[in-house]
């Protein structure tokens, strides 16, 4: 895991402000800081930035960016008192500056939603792009509020998904928590349900294919439970599509993790549809992983 400090991006939303809560804890955790930056994109738009001459000498867009960072960085220390915290405003669009931060960041950590979101979104672009394109994980904190449970990994025992196989076990063990490793598998004898990245109708020996994908999770997990002889794992192979099978799970858990992209993906797609679905749907925060080779 890095040891930079864990960067937290705030709008003045509520959703923000949750993400503020949950990435000071995750500072705890780790024993670094913790940073909340706001994207101040108005100067780009050469806009007054001051108060009006007319109007309070503590009006104007910069002074109430002063104060969301700073109603922020007071949220955060009530939340963990005894985490390092600093403000930053910082000009520029949320994506670039966010994507610039992570760059030296353990932990990048975003709301679900932000000021900017059209009312009826389930998850705002910020934290799409920022998931494809951060250059450490990224935490966005949705659903229900302080859930609890182990943490859940999505898995599909390709490298790719290695980062996030590791970033679970840290997490369950930071947390002190339990480790639930959810492996889906299909015959896939019946029609083509499913969206891109899936594939086609294959008749399969259904116990070999058990047997394979059994010997594919051992594997993935044997030297992290090495590693972290502390957490207790629970392995749970189901015969199932991945995306509703982890949404179902996400119920009882208190973090989903998973890779950017899995073996089913799209060369060049730096987002899974996997991920993308549970970004969306997930009843809990999800932590999306990427490849280190895809981080440079």
């Amino acid at each position: 895991m890095r040891n930079g400090p864990v960067v937290v991006g705030v709008d003045g939303s509520k959703p923000s402000l949750d993400a503020v809560a949950a990435a000071a804890r995750e500072a705890r955790l780790r024993g670094v800081g913790l940073r909340v930056v706001h994207a101040f994109l108005w100067p780009a738009m050469h806009v007054p930035l001051g108060p009006s001459p007319t109007g309070p000498p503590d009006g104007g867009l910069r002074n109430m960016a002063e104060r969301l960072v700073a109603d922020a960085v007071e949220h955060a220390r009530t939340a963990e008192p005894e985490v390092e915290v600093e403000g930053e405003i910082v000009t520029g669009e949320p994506l670039t500056v966010l994507e610039r931060r992570s760059r030296d960041a353990a932990l990048t950590v975003v709301g679900s939603r932000g000021l900017g979101g059209f009312t009826g979104l389930l998850l705002g672009s910020t934290a799409v792009h920022l998931s494809a394109h951060g250059r450490c994980p990224v935490m966005v904190v949705r659903g229900r509020p302080e859930p609890a449970g182990h943490v859940l990994l999505g898995m599909d025992g390709s490298p790719a998904g290695e980062a996030a196989v590791e970033f679970a076990f840290a997490e369950a063990s930071l947390r002190g928590a339990g480790l639930v490793a959810l492996h889906t598998w299909n015959n896939w004898t019946g029609p083509a349900v499913g969206g891109p990245g899936e594939p086609l109708p294959l008749v399969y020996d259904m116990d070999m294919l058990r047997d394979e994908e059994e010997r594919v999770m051992a594997e993935a997990l044997s030297g992290w439970q090495a590693k972290y002889p502390e957490v207790t794992v629970h392995r749970r192979l189901v015969q199932a599509r991945t995306r509703p099978a982890l949404i179902e799970a996400s119920e009882d858990a208190q973090l989903l993790v998973v890779g950017a992209r899995g073996r089913g993906g799209f060369a060049g797609l730096l987002l899974g549809s996997v991920s993308q679905a549970v970004l969306h749907h997930a009843h809990c925060p999800v932590a999306v992983v990427r490849h280190r080779e895809a981080e440079h």
